[in-house]
This record gives C-alpha cells, sequence and structure tokens, in this order.
C-alpha cells in the first residue's frame, strides 16, 4: 500500500480543521487550539501515569456529548488548564457552541504538559496568562502553522534535546486522510542512544526530518534508558490523531489507541508514570467515507505510523532559544 502526506503535511490536510498557536519566550511556554469548522467527534485515551485533562469524561463513548467545538493542548502543567477557558470564550464570541437554554456553550477538552523547569520566567504574578494564551491561540486558527519551538511546543523538553510541536498527515489510497498534531515534551528520548538519528526513522516519508535513516550498525547505546530529568510528574507528551472518515465515538477512542503506538515507536520509554501521555481522536468525516472492517485497520496503521513522524518532527524543526537547558537537534547534530 502506497502511503503519501497530504499537500502541507499536517493535521490539517484533514479537512474541515484549523490550528493556532500562542506563545511567550520569556515563558518558554505556549498554547495550541485545534478547532474544527463544525462540531466533530471526538474521543481521548489516556495511557500516561501523570496526566492533566479538562472535560475528558464528557468524551467516553458511553457519556452523551457527540460532538465537540475545540481542542487545547497547552504548556504549564496544572496553570495551562485555564487555556481551555481562553479558547471557550473565543468560540463563544464567534456564535460556536451548543445552544443550551438559550446560552450558547463550546465544549472545549484539554490536556497539559509540564513545562515548568525549563529555564522560562514564571513569576508571572497573581494569575498564570494562559487563559489569555488560549484567546490568543483561538483566534489564530488557520490551516497554516508553524512546527517547533510554537505554540504547545515552545518550553517542551526530552532527554537532552529541546521537545516541540510537531505535525504530518497520510492519505490513504481509498481517499480517507489521516493527521497527527503532537506536543512532544517526554521523559524519555526520541533519538537513538546519544545519536542524532530518530526513532521514528522507518515510518519518514523523504527527508521530512532529515532522511537519515537508521545508523548502521545500531549505536551501542540504543537500548540505554535516558531521562531529561527524574522529576516526577514533570514531563507529558500530548497529541491529537485526526481523520476526516466518518467515525463513531467509540471508533474515534479507537483511533486515539492505535495512535499510542506511535509514541512507542518514537519516545523510548513512553508511557512512563512521569508521563501524562494522552492522545485526543477527532473525527470531522468530511470525506464523508464510513470504513470497513479492512479500511479500519489501515486506519489505525496509519494512526501510529503518523504520529511517530509527527513526533520526530516536533523535535527536528525546534529551534534555539536564550536560556535554553537543552540543544536543539539541529544545534546539536546541524
Amino acid at each position: 500500500m502506497t502511503l503519501r502526506p497530504g499537500p502541507r503535511n499536517l493535521i490539517t490536510d484533514v479537512a474541515g480543521l484549523r490550528v493556532g498557536n500562542a506563545q511567550d519566550h520569556r515563558l518558554k511556554s505556549g498554547v495550541t487550539a485545534i478547532i474544527p469548522d463544525k462540531p466533530s467527534v471526538a474521543a481521548v485515551q489516556v495511557l500516561g501515569g501523570a496526566p492533566g485533562t479538562r472535560e475528558t469524561d464528557a468524551m467516553e463513548p458511553h457519556n452523551s456529548v457527540q460532538e465537540f467545538h475545540g481542542l487545547v493542548l497547552s504548556g504549564g502543567s496544572a496553570f495551562g488548564l485555564d487555556a481551555a477557558s481562553g479558547v471557550q470564550a473565543a468560540l463563544r464570541e464567534q456564535g460556536i457552541g451548543f445552544d443550551v437554554s438559550g446560552h450558547r456553550v463550546p465544549v472545549v477538552p484539554a490536556a497539559i504538559l509540564f513545562d515548568l523547569a525549563n529555564g522560562g520566567d514564571k513569576d508571572w504574578g497573581r494569575f498564570p496568562p494562559y487563559r489569555e494564551l488560549g484567546y490568543e491561540a483561538a483566534n489564530a486558527a488557520s490551516v497554516e502553522f508553524e512546527l517547533g519551538t510554537v505554540g504547545a511546543g515552545t518550553g517542551a523538553l526530552t532527554a537532552g534535546l529541546k521537545g516541540g510541536l510537531g505535525s504530518a498527515s497520510t492519505v490513504l489510497p481509498n481517499g480517507i486522510t489521516v493527521g497527527a498534531l503532537v506536543a512532544a515534551n517526554p521523559l524519555g528520548s526520541v533519538t537513538m542512544g546519544r545519536s542524532r538519528h530518530f526513532w521514528a526513522a522507518p515510518f519518514e516519508v523523504g527527508d521530512e526530518f532529515g532522511g537519515l535513516g537508521l545508523p548502521s550498525p545500531l549505536p551501542a547505546d540504543t537500548a540505554e534508558i535516558r531521562f531529561k530529568y527524574h522529576a516526577f510528574n514533570a514531563a507529558t507528551t500530548i497529541a491529537v490523531i485526526a481523520t476526516d472518515a466518518v467515525l463513531t465515538k467509540a471508533e474515534a477512542k479507537r483511533l486515539a489507541v492505535a495512535a499510542h503506538d506511535g509514541f512507542t515507536r518514537a519516545i523510548w520509554p513512553a508511557h512512563t508514570p512521569g508521563d501524562g501521555d494522552l492522545v485526543f481522536g477527532m473525527a470531522t468525516g468530511t470525506s464523508g467515507i464510513v470504513p470497513d472492517h479492512h479500511a479500519s485497520m489501515d486506519l489505525a496503521a496509519v494512526a501510529a505510523s503518523t504520529m511517530a513522524r509527527a513526533i520526530a518532527r516536533a523535535v527536528y524543526f525546534a529551534t534555539p532559544a536564550e536560556g535554553d537547558v537543552f540543544p536543539s537537534w539541529t544545534a546539536q547534530f546541524g
């Protein structure tokens, strides 16, 4: 089966999605908002041991809310949950949300990562800035956006390198598009041992994160367990896997489950007790295609490979900044 990226190689190749970023480089943190043009089916799967979330209970298939108006990925640890309030405010101003007894109520689930110990100035006073960053991100939503040291990936770190915001897409032969968006901030490493080679190399399309392939022979320290630091609950990779296929909430959750395989293909180790690893699954339905059993199997496989590519691209596109505690991949390896 021949697979190719969409025209942007971004999650916005899934028709009906826009992404907005806002960041404060002094703070070394930021927010990413994912906004569907129409309310979309969504679900969530958490496999990390230290998650931070908002409105995720509503996403379970057995609960009544069937569609959602936006998703938020944010830095700031628990403080970053305020970002969803800013996105919610922006959507309400645009008249987006459920009409409940004459009140407009946008439902905006959110997830956060820990970036407090990354060298940024977190002395923000009484209230953290994430609500305003969320508002700014929602209003900046577009089909075009940057990768690397932006949005929720602004202050992200991995074991020894800067993390970042990454995205990738895949178009299946049946016309279904899958897109991944990730703020990569794991305790573990995205490169093999201390080499420049990405764990996700087998899934790379062209030279989208350097075209280096796998090293031969493998580095002697390939299996070394490396953590960026040993503070508990001090990491987390958070992501969205999206498709234009027509899915139910249960099927969107299964898509999110499959996308977690991309974490394990791109990060070593993943899903640790100190990571709050989480994937939102979203289906816009804009293709009109209802996957049969065989197409669903392909969809799950592509969810994993697309997510792995997005994680590598997050690190590959990170850029150096004053006060960094770790180098970017480009600064370290050229």
